[in-house]
């Protein structure tokens, strides 16, 4: 079957998001050869001086957030890619904190289009490039890159990293990754360079992430080995060898990804201070994690998808809890493919009213799936945008807290609904 026509010089950025989504069989297709190819002929494969990229199970984009973040207060141009988006395609990319106008990833794709010759590449694929290529263009200084899925076949791996980062690890794509979590390991492991450094946030990880940085002699930095924190009340403590950083304030993001972080810096060879760091960590924000969007009701948002994200978000809603009287009204909606049953176990004891909702799409679950689950009774809702207009109608007072949560998607389209209520 012969490829779609590409886009005319004046395409919009849907279009060609239309276009390179119907251009591959596949929406997921692990594996370096064809996207390797492109990146090396195209001379992709170094970014910048320094390349820094991040797998993990979850934190990803949290731990690139906080790099990102005191990066820019010791005066680095920054690149940042990561997925997925939440709103807008846009979001994918930053260039120095900011994101880029629609033409320039029209203009980007359009480039990649031509570099690729015939070579088939998925959209994520097309996506990663297209990336690599604008960074090129903005002479950085160094690029984070938020691996996809897994790692070792990931189309991110097909750069130069000087240091890798695995942020945590837990059961998750079991489609694509397995449920065995040395294999899980193995994979997010594939990021590790030789002689490089290779930084685990995830405490007592699988054996096959030391096993896979002996084997090409990458320098491992564990999590309660090599470094280590520990927080006392409202402040943290980071420690590595002789370093230590004393009385660091908590960032809006989880300390486990602000630790993993700091190693990373530590063993990039950047210039990098004391006050860098704090003002880096007070800064540090990331839409979609922990986002609040209203103070009175407090209302927040959370992409967490997966057993291991809920059991950190529902310690989060716990502690608040524990300030107040409030409940906890949660809007929620899931794709099938995730563990559901667990992932609503972990926010069972922490959630007074639930208003599950059903996503739309191929992968989507329905509420009634979700509310196998949950109490009998619960009410379910055809979307989440409705779901989330009868939990602000339920709220006993202006006390309650609404917690949105379950996948970017239903984020997205909360964030979506907010845009149109203001």
């Amino acid at each position: 079957m012969p490829e779609p026509t590409a886009p005319k010089a004046t395409a919009t950025l849907s279009e060609w998001q239309a276009y390179l989504l119907s251009l591959h069989t596949s929406a997921i297709d692990l594996g370096l050869d064809r996207v390797g190819k492109v990146a090396q002929d195209a001379n992709l494969t170094k970014p910048a001086p320094k390349v820094i990229t991040v797998a993990g199970t979850n934190g990803k984009g949290s731990t690139c957030a906080i790099l990102e973040s005191i990066l820019r207060e010791a005066g680095y141009r920054t690149g940042v890619y990561s997925s997925p988006h939440l709103v807008r395609y846009n979001e994918r990319v930053r260039i120095n904190g900011h994101e880029l106008d629609d033409e320039r990833h029209c203009e980007a794709f359009e480039t990649i289009n031509t570099l690729r010759g015939e070579t088939s590449l998925s959209f994520f694929e097309f996506g990663t490039l297209a990336a690599l290529w604008l960074f090129t263009q903005h002479k950085l200084d160094v690029v984070i890159l938020e691996v996809g899925l897994g790692g070792r076949l990931d189309a991110t791996n097909v750069c130069e990293h000087d240091v890798a980062v695995i942020t945590s690890l837990a059961i998750d794509h079991v489609d694509w990754l397995g449920d065995d979590i040395e294999v899980i390991g193995f994979e997010k492991a594939g990021i590790f360079r030789s002689g490089k450094p290779a930084i685990c946030g995830q405490p007592e990880p699988p054996a096959s992430v030391s096993a896979r940085a002996d084997e090409i002699d990458a320098k491992l930095f564990q999590v309660g080995y090599q470094f280590e924190y520990q927080q006392q009340g409202d402040v943290w403590h980071w420690h590595c060898g002789a370093f230590d950083l004393k009385d660091l304030p908590i960032p809006a993001l989880p300390l486990q990804n602000a630790a993993t972080a700091l190693m990373a810096l530590g063993a990039s060879d950047l210039s990098i201070t004391d006050e860098h760091i704090v003002a880096g960590l007070e800064n540090a924000r990331l839409a979609g994690r922990m986002e609040q969007v209203s103070d009175s009701p407090l209302v927040l948002m959370d992409v967490a998808h997966n057993p291991h994200s809920a059991q950190y978000l529902a310690k989060q809603l716990a502690t608040l809890k524990a300030k107040s009287k409030a409940k906890v009204h949660a809007v929620v909606a899931m794709l099938h493919d995730k563990d559901i049953k667990a992932t609503l176990a972990e926010m069972q004891h922490v959630v007074d009213v639930w208003c599950p909702a059903s996503l739309s799409g191929p992968r989507a679950a329905s509420a009634a799936e979700l509310c196998q689950y949950l109490p009998d009774g619960t009410k379910s809702y055809d979307s989440p945008a409705e779901a989330y207009d009868e939990a602000l109608v339920s709220l006993s007072w202006h006390g309650d807290i609404v917690i949105v949560f379950g996948s970017f998607h239903t984020v997205g389209q909360i964030t979506s609904h907010l845009s149109t209520m203001e």
